[in-house]
């Protein structure tokens, strides 16, 4: 059975958006997957199911999280591969552009049209840049610590290329180590 790796926006967030990662695991199972993990309680999930489809792990995902919360869940899938991949383009990034102090990259749960990529790369700030590969944007800062004051954020980049979640560089990387070896 094929693995997935699933992103949860906005969760943990304020009082009305709770999500413990017990409960996040026992939702999945609801939805038929097994050998569920998570990786810190930010909404990061591996999951095995029979599902073939990243459309359909989403959507079965999404409703389980809907009927156990009460409120929608959005959830953006990746393969253990698509995942490496990602990985590899954002370390690829950070030595090509030398400036990088820190990467986050949204994770879209749709590739953008050629346009709206290219719209989000035209746009820069100063020390901020978006670089748009498939289904991830990576936001490149000059300044450590600035992503709270980026112009450049997930939420420029939801408003124009669709339904996203963001993780930084050093948490991508991880769950690649933990969820993703060669070969997964």
């Amino acid at each position: 059975m094929p693995s997935y790796v699933a992103f949860l926006r906005a969760i943990n967030l304020g009082a009305s958006r709770k999500f413990p990662q017990a409960d996040i695991r026992a939702a999945a199972e609801t939805a038929g997957c097994t050998g569920v993990e998570t990786h810190i309680n930010t909404g990061n999930l591996r999951v095995t199911t029979p599902l073939r489809s990243r459309a359909r792990v989403e959507a079965a995902l999404e409703r389980a999280f809907l009927a156990d919360r009460g409120f929608e869940v959005p959830t953006v899938v990746f393969t253990p591969g698509e995942l490496r991949a990602i990985v590899a383009d954002a370390e690829a990034l950070a030595t090509v552009h030398g400036s990088v102090a820190m990467q986050y990259v949204s994770l879209l749960k749709e590739a953008p049209a050629e346009a709206a990529r290219a719209e989000a790369e035209a746009a820069s700030y100063d020390g901020e840049r978006l670089v748009v590969r498939g289904r991830a944007v990576h936001l490149l800062l000059e300044v450590r610590d600035s992503y709270h004051t980026a112009r450049l954020g997930n939420a420029w980049v939801e408003r124009r290329l669709g339904v996203s979640t963001n993780r930084n560089l050093t948490v991508l990387q991880a769950i690649a180590r933990k969820w993703c070896g060669p070969g997964t």
